[in-house]
């Protein structure tokens, strides 16, 4: 099949006259023109210009025989990329978004409500799980998009874009231990206070396993949670002291129903991540939501 562009190219120079003023209004050398329409003459084995002094006239036997169509040709072509660019600024679809409820909450709502007034024709459906589970269904193509608790192991069928919110895990108390407040514990001196943890084989725990082993501490908490708010909940009561990112508890420790525990040293941060599918498929609607995070918080 012959290059479609090289017809643009013969219309072009068919409805400018010369080939200096159809290099012009293609943003392309006058050579590079010349050697286009040589090349489709060669293609049809048919003359499609006369060269005149002037300029370029088309050709009874070939250029006037097939202007028509390819004029029609052209239009059409014109007219689906009109479409296509419309529908860009007007995206269509469904966009799946995967991510802990806790993220949701305290990292995408905002975007979610941004992206819905800036593409209200989206539809976006929220997956709500476990990072692992998340990365399952993006290697299912089942989502589109998905938002981790960093790190996680390397995984073939996905791809870690960016991290898009830094997390600082602190420990908080409350009034219980109140006798706590601008103390400095070491690691080691948790151990003596029942600690409230999230379970095992999540992304959190395992940081804050991996910070007390680093320091010869082994952490056996009293209890062990699978929620956030459901932490926050029983530390206010005073069941234990707890281990949360301070992002997740500001609005706690603003209003002094916690408090956070000085402990030296501190919890490194860690953070979440941004992935997509290996090989996605990137609709406009997708990079339209990624976009979004080009200037973290």
């Amino acid at each position: 099949m012959i290059d479609l562009d090289l017809y643009r190219v013969f219309y072009t120079v068919a409805k400018c006259g010369s080939l200096s003023r159809a290099a012009e209004e293609l943003y392309v050398s006058q050579p590079a023109v010349s050697q286009s329409i040589k090349q489709l003459e060669r293609l049809l084995d048919t003359p499609l210009f006369n060269r005149l002094h002037h300029g370029m006239e088309l050709s009874a036997q070939g250029g006037k025989i097939i202007f028509d169509d390819v004029e029609h040709a052209v239009k059409l072509l014109d007219e689906v990329e009109e479409k296509l660019s419309a529908l860009k600024q007007n995206a269509t679809g469904t966009l799946r978004v995967g991510a802990s409820e806790t993220i949701f909450q305290y990292v995408l709502s905002e975007k979610i409500v941004e992206y819905n007034r800036l593409f209200p024709h989206v539809k976006i459906e929220l997956i709500s799980d476990v990072s692992p589970k998340i990365i399952a269904l993006m290697k299912s193509d089942a989502c589109d998009i998905g938002f981790l608790n960093l790190p996680i192991s390397a995984d073939e069928g996905i791809e870690i874009m960016r991290s898009v919110r830094l997390l600082n895990d602190i420990f908080i108390a409350g009034k219980r231990f109140e006798f706590l407040r601008g103390e400095q514990l070491s690691v080691k001196e948790l151990t003596k206070y029942p600690l409230l943890l999230m379970e095992e084989k999540t992304v959190s725990r395992e940081a804050v396993d991996h910070f007390g082993i680093s320091h010869g501490v082994y952490f056996k908490p009293a209890v062990e949670v699978n929620s956030w708010g459901f932490m926050k909940r029983l530390v206010a009561d005073g069941m234990g002291i707890g281990c949360i990112p301070k992002e997740y508890a500001l609005n706690r420790l603003a209003d002094g129903s916690l408090f956070e525990v000085n402990v030296s040293p501190s919890l490194p941060s860690r953070s979440v991540g941004m992935a997509l599918p290996k090989n996605v498929n990137m609709t406009f609607a997708l990079q339209s939501f990624i976009n979004l995070f080009d200037e973290n918080d």
